[in-house]
């Protein structure tokens, strides 16, 4: 026996864990996730040539481009850049105060000079040591020497030429790296006819010339910064089979970007890489497991959709390696949209929201930690799903590819073309057109794939189930030429249905659709059918028990049949096989139990095959099934009455156990109840009796008349009215 978590309510269908079969398909599509993933991530395709080449390495081939490539060059921009900045020139700016300090120092040393000639108490080693010790003005004391013993005459003419020449040389713009030029230009302003006077003045102007032009270097890196900034993004291109470099060349990381670019320099294998892969593709499988696996997650837990999922998956992250990794352009245009969109509309919402999730990830790494873009895919995908919804119409796809393109433009501009910052209008005008582009690729291979992986993985979609719905399908036709009663009675049971389907959140359409079809095996032999017999002989009457039941119970097989004929989905043919549940035939019932009396007859051959109701939409058009035709048969007169034999079959339903495999809640059935009477008192409201229309109508052959205040047995296609109220 399958183990179970707690029911909802006795009686209740508690959720199953998966069998064995199960449990080995999931860990064989997780290991098959697992698997893909990884290679998908370290595996390099498509193929990328046989270099693996690193700067400084010799090229040990001449390789060529395969192809046309225009790209973005991060190494000719980061060049440019690098001389525009060294064009421009440090920035200097003069100080006027130096000139004046130093012809005053220029006194000052003059004057220290005169008093230390005229000391004659002082040693002349002594004035020399003194003469040294001065910070700003550097003389071999050789030349101290000579200054302090000229003649009066000639220190006079040595110390008045001094301030005028060194006003001369201070006029000029003196900058550092240019101070020693401006030195050797001193002897050309000294007016002494005296060599030895002469060289004595070139030696103190020399040794006080200071700079007077100092650097602003903050000015100096603004206008850098500026230069820098105003160079635009270069752009490399190859002509297909032009050489990239050749045989025994130096490679350089101008080389290696456009090898990346063109997807012909393979990275050497490293371990960590697969070991890094392989972790990111288990955690991802494990929130993938987490969800299917909730107790909350029936849904998810199908074999079948989660190969859907896989699949989805798998081929678009093969998409993901060949549009990403080394592309400036294309990871613009990748159609992640389509993706969580197809996984949205095609299984559920959540499972998009883990989907743009997985593929947020593997952008990321694929991209080498490109914030931007995986920002950009990730929201883009999810718009596109919350715009599209669950695509119940055709313009709800170009709705959302409108919604993702507009998104993609905003997010564009908002990550990576700022206005504050040059642009390269190629480049923009590029990205620009993906940007749009993306909406439209995605709505298209979204439409497409709904229609495609709708019909191969048998799902019951929004656009599938419009054109079920249509009156002019051709089984729907086919009912209501045939068996036009049970066609009458189907429209009455979608709309109860439908109403509790909304008003306790089960899929409304789907259950409207299904409970058009619930019946279609009545086609085959209509009349054996009381909504089909309007007056004429019972042909149950010429029957055994044993064969009416077996034409009765044939209806749901025979309508599975043509269902298959036509192609309809699963979930819709669910509805077919599961709206009797292994309900008893209880008029033949009875009858063959009279005739065979005191032999016991076998309740196997007067019961439904099933299976029961395993979804709150089947087992909605079975409530509704029974229901409508058991107040069809009685006509309640009163609310009442209506709510009381709605009470009592919704109850006799639920203790037969034919409820037990479906997830209706006791709540949903208060709720069902509820609905139910509402609906069956419009549908069937007491009619005023006409004077011309007083006369009781002739009986029906084999009919009887019903009594008001008789509550039927919940319903069965098969009673015929002479035998049982309930039609």
């Amino acid at each position: 026996m399958t183990a179970t978590t707690p029911p909802l309510f006795p009686g209740a269908k508690a959720k199953p864990r998966p069998s064995v079969r199960s449990r080995l398909l999931l860990l064989a599509l997780g290991a098959l996730f697992v698997v893909g993933t990884t290679l998908a991530l370290v595996v390099q395709w498509p193929p990328m040539g046989q270099y693996t080449l690193q700067v400084g390495d010799v090229s040990p081939a001449d390789i060529r481009s395969p192809q046309f490539i225009e790209y973005l060059s991060e190494v000719l921009t980061e060049e440019a850049r690098v001389q525009a900045e060294r064009r421009v020139a440090d920035v200097y700016e003069p100080v006027r105060r130096v000139r004046s300090e130093q012809i005053a120092r220029a006194g000052e040393v003059t004057a220290l000079l005169t008093e230390q000639r005229a000391d004659e108490n002082a040693a002349l080693e002594q004035k020399i040591q003194t003469l040294s010790s001065l910070p700003d003005v550097h003389l071999e004391p050789e030349e101290w020497q000579a200054l302090l013993t000229l003649n009066d005459e000639a220190w006079q003419r040595v110390a008045n030429e001094v301030p005028r020449v060194l006003s001369f040389v201070m006029l000029s713009e003196i900058r550092d790296s240019q101070l020693g030029a401006i030195r050797r230009q001193v002897p050309s302003f000294v007016d002494l006819v005296d060599d030895g006077e002469a060289r004595l003045v070139i030696a103190l102007v020399r040794a006080l010339t200071k700079p007077n032009t100092i650097l602003n270097q903050e000015r100096t890196d603004a206008l850098r910064a500026e230069a820098r900034a105003a160079v635009s993004p270069q752009i490399e291109r190859y002509e297909e089979g032009e050489i990239i470099i050749r045989t025994g060349d130096l490679v350089t990381a101008r080389h290696i970007e456009a090898l990346q670019a063109l997807g012909l320099n393979q990275p050497k294998w490293e371990w960590w890489r697969l070991a890094t892969a392989v972790m990111i593709a288990c955690v991802l499988a494990a929130l993938f497991g987490l969800y299917a696996l909730s107790p909350n997650t029936s849904e998810a837990l199908a074999v079948k959709d989660l190969g859907l999922l896989v699949a989805l998956l798998l081929a678009f992250l093969l998409l993901a390696k060949f549009m990403i990794p080394g592309r400036t352009v294309l990871p613009y245009l990748f159609p992640l949209a389509a993706a969580t969109m197809l996984v949205g509309t095609l299984l559920s919402l959540p499972m998009a929201l883990l989907t743009a999730v997985y593929f947020g990830v593997m952008i990321a790494y694929l991209s080498g930690g490109n914030v931007d873009l995986v920002v950009y895919s990730m929201l883009t995908g999810l718009v596109g799903t919350l715009a599209l919804r669950r695509g119940e119409r055709i313009s709800a796809f170009g709705a959302a590819g409108a919604a993702v393109s507009a998104v993609s433009l905003v997010l564009l501009w908002a990550f990576n073309l700022p206005l504050s910052r040059s642009v390269d209008l190629t480049g923009a005008i590029q990205l620009t057109i993906a940007s749009l582009a993306n909406g439209a690729v995605a709505a298209s291979i979204t439409l497409i794939g709904f229609y495609l992986l709708g019909a191969i993985f048998d799902i019951a979609t929004p656009l599938r189930l419009m054109e079920l719905a249509r009156p002019n399908h051709p089984l729907l036709r086919e009912l209501v030429t045939k068996a036009p009663g049970t066609y009458h009675h189907s429209l009455l049971v979608s709309n109860l249905a439908e109403q509790a389907a909304e008003a306790i959140g089960a899929d409304a359409f789907l259950t409207r659709v299904g409970a058009y079809y619930h019946d279609v095996g009545k086609i085959n032999r209509p009349y054996f059918f009381v909504e089909n017999r309007m007056q004429g002989i019972d042909p149950h009457s010429q029957l055994d028990p044993w064969s009416s039941a077996r034409i009765i119970i044939n209806h749901v097989k025979d309508g599975d049949e043509m269902a298959r004929r036509h192609k309809l989905p699963h979930r819709v043919r669910d509805f077919i096989l599961e709206h009797q549940g292994t309900g008893l035939v209880r008029v033949f019932y009875h009858e063959a139990q009279k005739a065979a009396a005191p032999t016991p007859v076998d309740e196997k051959d007067f019961r439904y095959p099933g299976p029961r109701p395993n979804s709150r939409e089947t087992a909605l058009v079975m409530l509704a099934d029974s229901c409508e035709s058991a107040v069809r048969a009685v006509r309640p007169e009163t609310q009442a009455a209506i709510d009381e034999l709605v009470r009592k079959i919704i109850n006799q339903k639920l203790v037969e156990g034919e409820l037990s495999q479906s997830p209706l809640t006791l709540s949903d059935l208060e709720t069902t109840r509820r609905i139910f009477v509402q609906s069956l008192q419009g549908a069937h409201h007491a009619r005023i009796v006409y004077p011309e229309a007083a006369a009781p109508a002739p009986p029906v052959a084999g009919a009887e008349t019903p009594k008001p205040t008789q509550i039927p047995e919940p319903k069965q296609d098969d009673a015929p009215r002479s035998q049982s109220a309930a039609a």
